[in-house]
């Protein structure tokens, strides 16, 4: 049983994580709407289409975080109940899974943040520019949560191995 509290304790928190993304995305979208209604200069007028972008792609990434995690809550109980040795080999596999994908995101996120740095630095059009920085913005978001979700699954991930939680 101490198995099932673990995940769905470790579930709760990644939904919860997940909001992040959607508040996070409501700023975004706030942002856009002030730029078109007040923006007067063309980099305000820029910053329109990527505000509302990454709003949406926040929106989407949150959305879908928070119903795929929410629904693993109820899932982990079935799984449990019916083969508790299985459902402690497939979070196993499912956690060392994850932390690879981290890793991978780890790497490419802070290269497309230099790569729109670098953009910022050589195209001088307030498009351009409004896109680069959009680009870091969102890019920083998710790293800051991903940050913490990664830490979190890491923890998980190591409780099990340490613990012979199968009973």
């Amino acid at each position: 049983m101490e198995l099932l509290k673990l995940a769905t304790e470790w579930a709760k928190a990644e939904v919860f994580s997940t909001r992040f993304f959607i508040f996070f995305a409501i700023g975004f979208l706030i942002a856009s709407v002030s730029f078109w209604q007040l923006g007067k200069t063309d980099l305000a007028k820029a910053y329109i289409i990527p505000t509302l972008v990454a709003g949406l792609m926040l929106m989407t990434i949150g959305i879908g975080l928070f119903y795929t995690n929410k629904s693993r809550i109820t899932q982990f109980e079935k799984a449990f109940n019916s083969n508790a040795t299985a459902f402690y080999q497939s979070e196993i596999e499912r956690s060392e899974s994850t932390l690879k994908e981290y890793t991978v995101v780890f790497k490419v996120i802070p290269i497309l943040i230099i790569i729109a740095a670098l953009l910022i630095l050589f195209v001088n059009t307030p498009t351009w520019r409004a896109i680069s920085i959009t680009t870091i913005a969102m890019l920083i978001t998710i790293l800051l949560i991903d940050g913490t979700a990664h830490s979190r699954m890491d923890s998980y991930h190591t409780v099990l191995k340490m613990n012979d939680l199968k009973e």
